[in-house]
């Protein structure tokens, strides 16, 4: 800014803070709000079922509405529409046979709304995203024990029906294996080439140094000391005695040795049922895995690569990591062999390239508009608690926290920001959007507020008021003045800067004014 004072009518003027319109059309929680790249539409979701399309004019008006329950879907929660706007991604809670749920994505077509392909997505909160104008990445679980499982992420071309059957419309992206009954969620994807001409630079150098004893380290699982940094400090492991380092014994036998010494009476502490899978299926993996990538902060600013990002854990089955695989051009495209690239036969797993480990149950993440930062919604877990069981995370903090990544150094750039509260306990959390824009970030929570943040100061900026819980927001791509909030009240608010307001009231013809040329046009 050229002065303290053109900051000052910034931070004042330019919030979407004024509500000037509240959209009814829902008749449940919506959950879910997205717009198109272009700004001039936007979707919603809700547990009414329905997505909705609305026209984002000087007045919001419903467009097309979406009905899913013909398909047995139970509730829509997520929307997503593709780089050109052609097509939209919805994702929703699939009832099967035996009143099963997993989830299911489906792809409706912007130029007639029709729907165009339906893909099974496993488990629900993977949610789904576009990796590119007409692929989507979707998952698949697999149960492998009671606490150990495999998450496949799946690419799809979003025109199945339409494509040839010689033509491939889905391939195997990854398969990544779960310990501690956590899974794969949340997906996203982030676009390297746009790292180096980012919209705001932040620069938090002094805050950084200042949050030093953050509890939010980052691991590079590419490094040289990759075994020593890929395990949390903070947290530690089940109480479960360590094999003696046999001078690289392959794992098959390491393996064999382990059962010989249950068998032998050998291993103590006695291991629980959970304890006991667990490091057998550590000692399986630990030969049949791909290695990671080479360091991620390597990555040419030039080139087309992406990062694919999810939450996911490694000791409960609440969500408090942050996985980041790296996804290479030849992977863009679902040409090629349907389990994709070629692996040798031992090498049944790939790993993650980079874990960010929160430290606390993660509820909500989202990209800044450039894709170089990542925010993250979480409620922190005690300082010094220790997870013995993974089926009971630890208690949750009511505060929310929210956390800024820098994906091109893979730093916490901020200390995290603070004001919004969620109160469900572990088992019943659920997710709450946040979105970002040039200057402003904002999120919802479950005290009955939105809020909206300063991506320079630090500063929390506004609260905006529903009648229940906020789910979602969502900033005009081409308008930061412009902001959405869902909540469960069944209500989509409409909000405005005081400057946008202002405008759009001098534009309106003032009625005295029409009156005087009536009265002109009558005279003569």
């Amino acid at each position: 800014a050229v002065s303290w004072y053109d900051e000052f009518q910034r931070l004042y003027d330019t919030i979407p803070c004024i509500e000037v319109q509240a959209l009814k059309e829902h008749s449940d929680q919506v959950l879910h709000l997205s717009f198109s790249h272009s700004g001039c539409l936007f979707a919603s979701c809700s547990k009414d079922c329905t997505v909705k399309i609305w026209s984002n004019e000087l007045d919001i008006s419903l467009q097309h509405s979406s009905n899913m329950r013909p398909y047995n879907w139970s509730y829509t929660q997520f929307s997503q529409f593709n780089s050109d706007d052609s097509l939209l991604l919805v994702s929703g809670v699939f009832v099967g046979p035996h009143n099963s749920s997993s989830g299911e994505i489906a792809v409706i077509s912007m130029e007639n709304f029709t729907l165009l392909s339906r893909v099974r997505n496993k488990p629900y909160d993977v949610f789904g995203c576009w990796l590119n104008e007409t692929n989507l990445i979707s998952g698949n679980l697999h149960r492998i024990g009671r606490i150990t499982s495999c998450s496949v992420l799946w690419l799809n071309n979003a025109f199945q029906g339409i494509e040839s059957e010689n033509v491939n419309v889905v391939k195997r992206l990854f398969k990544i294996q779960n310990l501690n009954a956590s899974t794969i969620r949340t997906v996203m994807v982030a676009d390297c080439s746009r790292y180096d001409s980012p919209d705001l630079l932040l620069d938090y150098e002094e805050q950084l140094a200042a949050s030093s004893t953050s509890t939010c380290p980052v691991f590079d699982l590419g490094s040289d000391s990759e075994e020593e940094e890929s395990k949390p400090k903070q947290t530690p492991e089940p109480a479960v005695q360590e094999l003696p380092d046999d001078g690289g014994v392959p794992a098959e036998d390491e393996l064999q040795q382990f059962f010989d010494d249950i068998m032998g009476g050998c291993v103590r502490p006695a291991m629980t049922e959970a304890e006991l899978e667990n490091k057998v299926a550590e000692l399986f993996i630990r030969n049949r895995t791909k290695p990671p990538e080479v360091n991620l902060l390597s990555t040419d600013s030039n080139s087309k690569t992406k990062y694919l990002i999810f939450t996911t854990g490694c000791l409960t089955y609440s969500p408090h990591q942050i996985g980041i695989k790296r996804i290479l051009p030849h992977q863009m495209t679902t040409a090629g062999p349907v389990l994709g690239e070629e692996r040798r036969s031992d090498e049944f797993f790939d790993s993650l390239d980079h874990v960010i480990d929160i430290h606390g149950h993660i509820i909500g993440m989202g990209l800044s508009p450039d894709h170089r930062y990542l925010y993250v919604n979480s409620r922190a877990w005690p300082r010094d608690c220790v997870i013995s069981d993974p089926m009971q995370p630890p208690p949750i903090a009511e505060e929310i926290d929210l956390h800024v990544f820098d994906l091109k150094t893979m730093k916490e750039v901020k200390r995290a920001l603070r004001a919004h509260r969620a109160y469900t306990p572990n088992e019943e959390c659920f997710f709450i959007f946040l979105d970002v824009s040039r200057d402003f970030v904002a999120s919802g929570a479950e005290d009955r507020h939105g809020y909206i943040w300063d991506r320079h100061y630090n500063i929390c900026l506004a609260k905006l008021q529903h009648d229940n819980v906020v789910n979602s927001v969502a900033f005009s791509p081409v308008e930061q003045e412009l902001l959405l909030t869902a909540s469960d009240d069944a209500t989509i608010k409409v909000w405005r800067s005081p400057r946008t307001v202002r405008i759009q009231q001098a534009r309106k013809p003032r009625p005295r004014k029409l009156l005087f040329s009536w009265l002109m046009n009558q005279k003569s």
